[in-house]
């Protein structure tokens, strides 16, 4: 079956799926689109796209190249973080004629970690609709591989970070509080920082699990889980296992660490600080506490300066009775 033979009889079953449902005029379709692979489009989003008078991308070359797959030639118009103001007014415009625009990213699902939340805004506030399509999400299938979700209550949850900040103080404030967090936390990260990311969790949370998900979808998607501790010579050991776009799952602390007071650290974590700072120096009780239990360096050492202080204080007043 050539090319395109192949495309007529995919927009024929998109239309058979989904023609009978509604498809009004002058709405924006946020529609998701595969993370990797292209057999997880939807029937919908296939017949959406083959409705569309336009579709805002975040790059019209990766847009173009699915849109030839699917046997389409639409409009395209070029929407993403560094013009997301000027070309959403574009797409008002087109909405304004009573048209159907569809907006896509890269990967995934738009408006979450990629482009598009500004645009959806806007439509909603000029007073049209906006109509979402779900499908691929790094965030949801990286959570389903993991499996760390069992037995916790809604309280609990997970937490959505992205990608961390590229330079070094902010990175390490990113990560300070992203260890802070209870639930599970979905983070990306690029190849060429991965080896960066692994050594400082092993660093600050041996002990917590992680799941690490690489490629997911793909030909070589790779998913394992283990203490962070473990990750940074699971790495090393294949060359193969730097490459391609991470998702990482940090699991929830388990419920014997789970935090119990306002400063945000295990009731573990504070008595193994209070032990150690009897016997060593401050900094040192906190490196030596962080590692054994996995809680936030900075946080331990607020608390450790803090205990310290309340220590003095306590010394002065004996020396004064």
């Amino acid at each position: 079956m050539s090319a395109s033979s192949s495309s007529a009889h995919l927009l024929q079953a998109a239309a058979a799926a989904a023609g009978s449902q509604s498809f009004p005029a002058s709405t924006l379709y946020v529609v998701a689109t595969p993370i990797g692979n292209l057999a997880d489009f939807s029937l919908r989003a296939v017949h959406t796209l083959a409705l569309a008078d336009a579709v805002a991308c975040e790059d019209t070359r990766v847009s173009g190249g699915l849109l030839r797959h699917l046997g389409l030639d639409k409009p395209l118009i070029a929407l993403h973080e560094h013009n997301e103001q000027s070309a959403a007014a574009k797409v008002l415009e087109r909405l304004a004629r009573g048209e159907r625009v569809a907006y896509v990213s890269d990967a995934g699902t738009p408006a979450v970690s990629d482009p598009g939340a500004v645009l959806v805004a806007q439509a909603q506030a000029a007073g049209y609709r906006v109509m979402p399509l779900p499908g691929a999400s790094s965030v949801v299938t990286a959570l389903s591989a993991a499996g760390c979700l069992a037995g916790h209550s809604g309280a609990v949850g997970f937490h959505f970070t992205g990608f961390l900040p590229a330079k070094g103080g902010e990175r390490q404030v990113a990560l300070d509080a992203l260890l802070q967090q209870t639930g599970a936390t979905v983070l990306f990260e690029a190849p060429h920082r991965i080896e960066n990311l692994v050594a400082a969790l092993a660093e600050r949370c041996a002990e917590r699990k992680v799941t690490l998900c690489r490629e997911l979808t793909k030909q070589f998607e790779q998913v394992h889980s283990a203490p962070a501790a473990a990750l940074p010579a699971w790495l090393a050991a294949d060359a193969q296992r730097l490459k391609g776009e991470f998702a990482l799952v940090l699991h929830p602390l388990p419920p014997a660490v789970q935090q119990d007071g306002d400063d945000g650290l295990p009731s573990d974590a504070k008595r193994q600080l209070k032990v150690l700072l009897r016997e060593l120096p401050l900094k040192q009780a906190v490196a030596l506490a962080a590692e054994l239990s996995g809680a936030p360096r900075n946080a331990l050492y607020t608390l450790a300066l803090q205990l310290r202080s309340a220590g003095g204080d306590e010394e002065a007043a004996s020396g004064q009775d």
